[in-house]
């Protein structure tokens, strides 16, 4: 299988749900022959892919331009749809003939619509998949602008020219998607390590390990200091020992969450998932305008003892009982997680 994936460069969420599914392609598929399009960097794509693969480097769609990790840019994410479907015949005929010349049988897509688009001219299989769409969540932020009306009927088109739309759950609903079809939960599963890193810390025993990071746009947040809590971060704050930054252990991100005792972060489908899989309490920074919120965060709270937080209360001495009332809840219930075998069943025309 020559095989084009194209991942949303919006965060890390789109390589979490991806990653999975091509390793699952791959045990079935020895001689995949795999390319990814996206605009995340080579290094980010390979601590989730571990494959080779060649990377075409350059963004295969809009997503939403952030001022952080919680909040959209609305004017930079409205002239950034404007450009991008500005001549978008052109740029769908652009796409299939470099979809044909490179000889691609099959494109996967999270979440971007135009290798989709590109794929149905150039008559090659194409798969969505994700837990959200970029048509819905743009249309959340821009409906009603200058040119939004004629951009959104072109994604819609073009999620609808895929020859399926996977939805991992917990998903948003797509009802106006009608190939789309739902799938189990994707994550990838880390390996607990928690005595190993116990040691390195000189943790005692009655000590938390609480690990906090909020995807891959960037965030900078102030975590208070609470008795018997260490931090693993992304980055530690000077003059903290409480805290300690994830490189320092040269270990995966899922290999650290796997070890702790709750995760700080904020909604997300891989965060999310990635924790209840392996059964982690979730303290989260409350999202209220983000389109995928209550079906993310109602699925989160069914499966593992989860509180939404606001982001004054991180660096409040509040953050202590929040994470103690999550510990003294019923213990976290794991779940399986086979929703990428499920997806590469679809990549294979198996399903």
């Amino acid at each position: 299988m020559r095989l084009l994936a194209a991942i949303s460069h919006h965060g890390l969420g789109h390589l979490a749900q991806v990653a999975p599914v091509l390793h699952a392609l791959a045990a079935r598929c020895p001689d995949l022959e795999l390319t990814i399009w996206s605009g995340l960097d080579s290094a980010a794509l390979r601590r989730r892919i571990a494959l080779p693969f060649t990377h075409r480097r350059q963004a295969a769609d809009v997503g939403l331009v952030m001022l952080d990790a919680m909040r959209v840019d609305r004017a930079a994410s409205h002239a950034a749809y404007r450009r991008f479907h500005a001549d978008w015949d052109g740029r769908v005929a652009e796409t299939a003939a470099w979809l044909r010349a490179q000889g691609f049988d099959t494109v996967l897509a999270d979440a971007a619509y135009l290798p989709l688009a590109g794929a149905r001219r150039a008559d090659i299989r194409a798969i969505g998949l994700c837990s959200l769409n970029w048509h819905d969540i743009a249309a959340a932020y821009l409906a009603g602008l200058p040119d939004m009306d004629a951009a959104l009927a072109q994604m819609a088109a073009a999620y609808g020219a895929a020859d399926v739309f996977l939805r991992p759950q917990p998903a948003m609903p797509m009802p106006w998607l009608g190939i789309a079809r739902e799938i189990p939960p994707i994550a990838a599963l880390g390996h607990e390590r928690r005595a190993e890193i116990a040691r390195r810390l000189d943790l005692a025993p009655d000590e938390r390990l609480v690990l906090a990071g909020f995807g891959g746009i960037g965030y900078r947040a102030s975590l208070a200091r609470i008795d018997g809590v260490r931090w693993l971060v992304p980055q530690a704050e000077p003059g903290r020992v409480d805290q300690r930054a994830f490189a320092e252990f040269g270990l995966s991100f899922l290999d650290l969450l796997a070890s702790c005792d709750a995760l700080v972060t904020k909604v997300g489908y891989g965060g999310f998932v990635e924790a209840v899989a392996h059964g982690v309490p979730v303290a989260y920074l409350d999202r209220p305008d983000w389109p995928e919120t209550p079906h993310l965060a109602g699925w989160l709270r069914r499966h593992v003892p989860a509180c939404p937080i606001d982001e004054e209360t991180l660096a409040s001495p509040s953050l202590a009982e929040h994470l103690r009332a999550l510990w003294a809840a019923s213990p976290a219930r794991r779940i399986p997680v086979p929703g990428a075998e499920a997806a590469a069943a679809y990549l294979l025309g198996q399903v």
